[in-house]
């Protein structure tokens, strides 16, 4: 996988769209929903290697980074709700398939609302 593959493939989801989100930074891809403008992946380089972060349930988080040496705790985002994919020769394209489409899921109406005090 490269990343106009982890491109392509997200804008197979309904209502998806790319943005880049940084100032100066170009490189660095967001796939957002449409309507509410919220990420489900965020693509960048670190070090010369291609990151992706997905949002996954907390529980299934720690799954995965203890099932992968690819999946780690997400760079520089909530390490609970979000982990980081190294896109690398022996990564299982299938898997990384089925997490975006998890964050994609998890990220779609994830609206938070917020109590307010009178």
């Amino acid at each position: 996988m490269n990343k106009q593959d982890i491109i392509d493939f997200c804008l197979t989801l309904p209502n998806t769209f790319v943005d880049t989100p940084f100032s100066d930074d170009y490189e660095s891809i967001t796939m957002k929903h449409i309507n509410s403008k919220k990420w489900f992946a965020l693509i960048m380089e670190v070090n010369g290697e291609l990151y992706l972060n997905v949002k996954t349930e907390p529980d299934y988080s720690e799954l995965l980074r203890s099932s992968y040496d690819y999946i780690i705790p997400a760079y520089h985002m909530n390490k609970e709700h979000w982990n980081t994919i190294i896109i690398s020769k022996e990564v299982d394209k299938c898997l990384v398939q089925e997490l975006i489409e998890q964050s994609y899921q998890l990220t779609k109406n994830n609206i938070h609302k917020r109590k307010i005090i009178k």
